[in-house]
């Protein structure tokens, strides 16, 4: 936390005093706890995915639908110990799965927690959810203690993300990290519709964008072929700052959505989960309200 370089942006801020850009502080903080059902399905199980949100991020997204936590500090502090008995709380909730979302800055006491979670017994896959700007060493951290990379691969083109998220050279930077993630874990492996070890990188098609998202399924492709799994989503909605872009201030369409399916199907691709229906709606944000976050008073 004294010289913070967990994260590309390499601050070397001392979070013990000051603020770097992701603006997270010495402790741990944490939004909303909860058993997610609209995950991938092999993440999911039967009563859902044990997701732990984390409150602030390393890129500034204009359209982040979880906004509130990632840039508003809407969260509460907690500690490694606190962190460690959520672990095993959601694993005795039927959790399938322990899935940490935008851990990156607070990845040291990730890796404590999970280390103490292990002692007492927890026994599920952890599951960690980025945005794939990622530190190489930061992601060797995570040998032996992370099981399954949920990376969302944002931009093959440097113009929107430095638009968009303000990280010139995303894609050098995420491209080098999912290569890691892949060293780590290795090929994707079911057993009976779970998925307990490897990588699904996500990919949220942004209006406007279809080459770009063409671009990152070739890429996906020609560098893991089947041995990974390939996410394509249709949910963007255009909240937050979104309205300040003309680009992105609208919902994205059938055919801009169809197209990079289609394409993705032409070249051969196997492994890729889809999204039907209306899923472009405000109504699939979680609702972070610190549920799960604190211990109850009095409860063992």
């Amino acid at each position: 936390m004294e010289q913070c370089e967990l994260c590309p942006r390499r601050c070397h801020v001392d979070r013990v005093k000051h603020l770097g850009f992701c603006k997270a502080g010495e402790n741990l903080r944490v939004g909303l706890v909860s058993l997610h059902e609209w995950e991938e399905p092999c993440l999911v199980g039967e009563h859902g995915a044990g997701t732990i949100f984390f409150s602030h991020c390393n890129l500034r997204c204009v359209y982040c639908q979880n906004f509130s936590i990632s840039h508003e500090n809407f969260g509460a502090e907690i500690s490694v110990e606190r962190l460690a008995e959520i672990f095993i709380e959601q694993q005795k909730r039927g959790a399938a799965n322990i899935e940490l979302v935008t851990p990156t800055h607070y990845t040291d006491k990730i890796c404590a927690a999970i280390d103490i979670a292990k002692t007492r017994g927890l026994n599920l896959p952890i599951v960690w959810n980025s945005n794939a700007y990622e530190n190489i060493s930061t992601l060797e951290l995570l040998r032996g203690r992370v099981d399954i990379f949920l990376p969302d691969l944002k931009y093959f083109d440097d113009e929107p993300a430095k638009n968009f998220s303000n990280a010139p050279n995303y894609f050098a930077v995420a491209s080098a990290a999912v290569k890691k993630m892949f060293e780590l874990v290795g090929a994707a492996q079911i057993v009976n519709g779970k998925m307990i070890r490897g990588i699904i990188v996500r990919h949220l098609i942004l209006p406007n964008f279809r080459r770009d998202a063409i671009k990152i399924v070739d890429w996906l492709y020609e560098t893991f072929g089947d041995k990974i799994f390939i996410s394509l989503m249709n949910q963007y909605t255009p909240i937050f700052r979104a309205a300040e872009f003309k680009k992105i201030n609208r919902p994205l369409t059938t055919f801009e959505y169809d197209s990079v399916v289609e394409h993705a199907i032409n070249i051969g691709v196997k492994n890729c989960f889809i999204q039907v229906g209306k899923t472009a709606d405000k109504n699939f944000i979680p609702n972070f309200n610190l549920d799960g976050v604190k211990k109850i008073s009095g409860s063992t």
